[in-house]
C-alpha cells in the first residue's frame, strides 16, 4: 500500500510505517518510555530525511503521551507545579531549538547534526542501563542485594538560589534546576524529535531528587505540552512536519502500546531494562556506521 508523504516528497509502503509505529508503542508499552527515541532512527534508516523524520515523530509522540498524561494525574501522580516549571523551561528550549535548527539547515548540516545527537544520546544512555542492569542481575544471582539508592538532589542543585517547596515532589530546591532541565529537553525535543523522557526521567530521579511516584507523571505532562510547542514551531518555522506521516505512525503506536503493556506485567522489570539498553545500543552502532558509509551517489542534483 503505497503511500505519498507531501513534505517528505517520496512514496513509502504505508503498511512498513504502520509497523514501525507499531514497534516504537510496543517498546514504549513494555519499558515505559517515549518511542521517540527510536521512531526517528528507524524512520531514518527506512530512507525519510532525518529533518522530517524529527518534526513528524514529535508530533506522534505528542499523541502518544496525551492518554499517559490523564492517567498519571487521575492517580495524583502528577506534580503540576514542577511540570509547569519544566514545560516553561521546554517551550523556551523549544525556542532555542529552532534558531539552532534553522541555522543548522542553513549550513547543510542539519541532518548529520542529528545522527550525531542521537549516536551520543543513545550509546551514553544504553550504556548506563546495560551497566545498572548486569548489576542488578548478579546481585539477583549472588543473594547479595544491592545497596539502596538515597534520593537526593545533586550538590549543584542544592547551591542554587531562590528556592521554592515543591510539596508533592518532597522538595526545596530553587525551580532554576528545572527551568533548566526543561530548556535542555526542549533543545533536544526540537533537534532530535524525542519526547524527552528517555532523559528528563533519569535526570528528575537523580539530579532533581523527585519522588519516584511523580517523576514518571510529571515528565508526561511536560512532554505533552513541549511536543506540541515543538510540533508548531516546526510547522511554522522549518515547515519539516509530514501530516501523513506522523497519523500513519501513530496509528501504530497506540496499538502497539497496549500490547506492549500487557507484555510488561508478565515480564522481570531487570531484563526488561537490559534488554531496551541493547536495543538502544544497536541503534546507537548502526547509526555510528551509517555517518561513516560511503553513499552509492556521492553528488546529487537538486533543484533550486
Amino acid at each position: 500500500m503505497d503511500v505519498y508523504l507531501p513534505i517528505a516528497n517520496l512514496s513509502v509502503n504505508g503498511l512498513i510505517i504502520v509497523a514501525l509505529g507499531a514497534l516504537t508503542g510496543l517498546l514504549s508499552g513494555m519499558f515505559g518510555v517515549g518511542g521517540g527515541f527510536l521512531t526517528t532512527p528507524l524512520m531514518i534508516f527506512y530512507g525519510i530525511p532525518p529533518t522530517v523524520a524529527a518534526a513528524s515523530a514529535a508530533s506522534q509522540v505528542t499523541g502518544a503521551s496525551v492518554s499517559g498524561a490523564f492517567a498519571h494525574s487521575r492517580r495524583g501522580g502528577v506534580d503540576y507545579q514542577m511540570g509547569g516549571v519544566l514545560v516553561a523551561g521546554g517551550i523556551l528550549g523549544t525556542g532555542i531549538g529552532a534558531v539552532l535548527f534553522n541555522v543548522l539547515q542553513r549550513l547543510g548540516q542539519i541532518d548529520t547534526v542529528i545522527n550525531i545527537l542521537y549516536v551520543l544520546l543513545l550509546g551514553s544512555i544504553g550504556g548506563l542501563m546495560a551497566r545498572e542492569s548486569i548489576r542488578t542481575l548478579r546481585a539477583e544471582r549472588s543473594g547479595v542485594p544491592l545497596p539502596a539508592a538515597k534520593r537526593r538532589h545533586h550538590p549543584l542543585v542544592a547551591n542554587l538560589p531562590m528556592r521554592w517547596r515543591f510539596y508533592r515532589s518532597g522538595l526545596y530546591i530553587s525551580p532554576l534546576a528545572p527551568l533548566l532541565l526543561g530548556v535542555a529537553t526542549g533543545i533536544l525535543t526540537m533537534l532530535m524529535g524525542i519526547g524527552g523522557g528517555f532523559v528528563l526521567v533519569p535526570a528528575m530521579l537523580y539530579i532533581l531528587g523527585m519522588s519516584a511516584n511523580v517523576v514518571v507523571g510529571t515528565s508526561l505532562f511536560q512532554i505533552l505540552f513541549v511536543t506540541m510547542a515543538t510540533t508548531m514551531m516546526h510547522a511554522l518555522t522549518t515547515k519539516a512536519v509530514d501530516i501523513v506521516l506522523a497519523t500513519l505512525l501513530l496509528v501504530g503506536s497506540v496499538t502497539g502500546a497496549q500490547v506492549g503493556a500487557k507484555f510488561a506485567q508478565k515480564a522481570s522489570p531487570v531484563k526488561l531494562r537490559l534488554l531496551l539498553a541493547v536495543i538502544v545500543l544497536l541503534v546507537a552502532l548502526r547509526m555510528a556506521l551509517g555517518l561513516g558509509y560511503r553513499p552509492d551517489d556521492i553528488y546529487t542534483v537538486a533543484p533550486l
